[in-house]
């Protein structure tokens, strides 16, 4: 995507959260839209002054960047994390949003392969499953083995070694990650 699609994208989403928050009108799709290329899966993260607020996201395959931010949008507001402290209309003017466009995710039999602040992981191992952004690395400042057992102590449920165990099923994928921060907006 381009710049001038990144922050269609986000005033999209912007507009999203704040029908929903104030029972407005669904905004229509933006423009200029994204390619016509379909994604992977994204995440739409909510910042205020720098603070968690609300992150949710997909894995799927072949589906709309546009389509996927809209609902992932509506389901950041609901993040269980958050339940004791919902977000209000009084604080859309400061929030921060991010979206995060996935890759598709590769299977590997190598976890240390990934590399931290590039790759993403989504860990599962029995009806058990978690999943941290490219960025969470980067921003904890941890090194690979920190990533794959937070993920799975924290994440998943999973014992923090769980990663090493060839029944744990361990996924690395890539992300376009652009927020209002960096292009402007807000």
């Amino acid at each position: 995507m381009d710049d001038a699609q990144r922050k269609a994208l986000l005033a999209f989403a912007r507009a999203v959260i704040r029908s929903r928050l104030t029972g407005g009108a669904a905004p229509p799709a933006p423009k200029p839209a994204p390619e016509p290329g379909r994604c992977s899966g994204a995440f739409v993260t909510l910042h205020k002054y720098g603070e968690l607020r609300g992150c949710i996201g997909c894995f799927a395959d072949n589906v709309s960047a546009v389509d996927t931010v809209r609902e992932m949008a509506v389901a950041a507001l609901g993040d269980t994390r958050f339940l004791h402290k919902p977000v209000t209309a009084a604080e859309l003017d400061e929030l921060d949003i991010e979206i995060s466009v996935l890759s598709p995710m590769e299977r590997t039999a190598d976890p240390l392969s990934l590399e931290p602040g590039a790759h993403g992981i989504l860990i599962r191992r029995g009806g058990c499953s978690g999943c941290f952004l490219p960025q969470v690395a980067t921003e904890q400042q941890w090194t690979k083995e920190q990533f794959l057992s937070y993920c799975c102590s924290h994440k998943a449920g999973l014992p923090a070694d769980a990663w090493k165990d060839s029944d744990t099923e361990v996924f690395l994928f890539t992300a376009e990650v652009f927020g209002e921060e960096e292009l402007g907006g807000g």
